[in-house]
């Protein structure tokens, strides 16, 4: 996120890792659960300044694909969303000096190619799921598998950039001189 953040001139002053509770709330969209943990991660920053946070959330129908906690549910992940269109769904939170926080959803469609065993096994193998949620990233190897996208592929990378800038200076941030 900090090299999208860089393609429109912005550098973070820090980097404020959050613990929150990531788990899905009973009846929870996977809409709702990108924008939720968004606004947690923003308001569990105690930075003074703007504070920008994002989590993408990969979803098949109802179902949620997080980060793979291994090589397995990776692969158990890419067997699901092989010949099939899925959702990746990014919350942005801002968090205003004055304590108003502001977010949104992006919503993109992603259309993965019919996957064989072979090129299954290459993608595990070269470790670029880990961390990714859905179990793969768009911007490495994986970018072969996807035959279609709708909507922003910088949200699928994990931060939409035109929106994120939007919001922030709708909540008064302003590039610095």
């Amino acid at each position: 996120r900090r090299d999208l953040l860089a393609q429109i001139g912005i550098v973070p002053d820090a980097i404020c890792p959050t613990d929150i509770d990531e788990s899905r709330r009973k009846d929870e969209s996977p809409r709702a659960l990108a924008e939720r943990l968004a606004r947690e991660k923003a308001m569990a920053c105690p930075e003074a300044g703007f504070v920008l946070a994002a989590d993408t959330v990969v979803s098949l129908g109802q179902r949620n694909l997080e980060k793979a906690a291994d090589a397995a549910e990776a692969e158990a992940f890419l067997r699901l969303l092989s010949g099939r269109a899925h959702q990746c769904l990014t919350g942005i939170a801002v968090k205003a000096p004055d304590g108003r926080v502001s977010s949104r959803t992006v919503l993109a469609r992603v259309k993965v190619k019919r996957l064989t065993d072979q090129e299954i096994a290459a993608y595990i193998a070269s470790g670029e799921w880990q961390g990714k949620a859905g179990g793969y990233g768009i911007q490495g190897m994986a970018g072969a598998f996807i035959t279609h996208i709708s909507g922003s592929y910088t949200a699928i990378v994990g931060l939409p950039l035109y929106e994120t800038k939007a919001l922030l200076e709708g909540m008064g941030w302003r590039v610095k001189a």
